[in-house]
């Protein structure tokens, strides 16, 4: 797997589906395949569905790529300890890639990186940021990818928007014997009290349990048929009150909801920031749920 597209170094928008010239693409990757078509429904709230909700993140992805939290260096520690071999010359697909938040990290490990974007907006944002990563649009529950060809898959904040009964065997398919399924999400540590009584707020606000914090990943919600292996990563970091309220409003549940209710509910939450953070930097805390399972078989070799 090459990191970099054959014909040009140059910067280039993802074309539509279809458009790419298959020889610009590594090898594993299946030139013949073509992501489901989706289009977002209307701002009805009782319309939306996962689909639509996913593919939201397009119209704010510069906003997604600039507030959303990255990922610890011993995130990526455990991952390698889990799969076995360093990340350094390993072949990784990153599903539901977005903007390239952890598709970057990994690609900085050493791997070779191809990520997977539905989106038009995101898959575009990532691809100007990391012009020398390949972007193919697809998603999880139909990879664009050749049988055995990942020594690991990733899915960084993204395996809830898949169908797992389509999505679990896919990435079967996908992994070397040995290779690794990985799953991960942030969530805020809800034990520190402002991050508490925020998430109530939101829930208040939201409704239908929704938040902008994240959950803690239940065993149910994770695909049958593997055997996952738990790690909790905690980390914080320190931001300005702007960044960490456009990354509240870069979630879904605010996104759907349309611009003026989103817009008054931050406005009062800047007010209740303040009190908290007079010098106007917000302390947020998380933990990075990770739930990773080996494939049957050796651990793919180290080159």
């Amino acid at each position: 797997m090459s990191p970099a597209d054959a014909d040009s170094d140059a910067p280039r928008t993802p074309p539509p589906p279809g458009e790419r010239s298959p020889r610009a693409l590594p090898r594993h990757i299946d030139p013949s395949h073509r992501p489901s078509s989706h289009t977002p429904s209307s701002h009805t709230p009782s319309s939306h569905t996962p689909s639509s909700r996913a593919l939201s993140f397009d119209r704010a992805a510069a906003q997604y790529a600039a507030a959303r939290p990255g990922y610890p260096p011993a995130l990526l520690d455990a991952v390698e300890e889990l799969l076995r071999r360093p990340l350094t010359g390993a072949r990784v697909v990153d599903v539901g890639a977005g903007t390239g938040i952890a598709t970057r990290l990994l690609h900085e490990r050493g791997a070779h990186v191809v990520a997977v974007e539905p989106g038009a907006g995101m898959a575009e944002e990532l691809h100007r940021s990391l012009p020398h990563v390949p972007v193919v649009r697809g998603d999880g529950n139909r990879l664009p990818l050749a049988t055995a060809s990942a020594d690991l898959i990733t899915y960084a904040q993204a395996w809830h928007w898949t169908d797992p009964s389509r999505a679990a065997p896919e990435a079967r398919r996908v992994l070397r014997p040995g290779g690794a399924l990985a799953l991960w999400w942030n969530v805020s540590d809800h034990s520190v009290p402002w991050i508490a009584e925020q998430d109530a707020r939101l829930r208040r606000f939201l409704g239908s349990g929704d938040s902008a914090h994240g959950s803690p990943v239940r065993s149910r919600d994770l695909p049958s048929g593997l055997d996952f292996v738990h790690r909790r990563v905690p980390w914080t970091r320190r931001v300005s009150v702007d960044t960490h309220l456009a990354n509240l409003g870069s979630h879904s549940a605010f996104l759907v909801l349309g611009a003026e209710p989103t817009r008054g509910f931050l406005a009062e939450e800047r007010d209740r920031l303040a009190e908290l953070f007079p010098d106007g930097t917000v302390e947020e805390s998380y933990t990075v749920d990770l739930n990773m399972a080996i494939s049957p078989g050796p651990p793919p070799p180290t080159p």
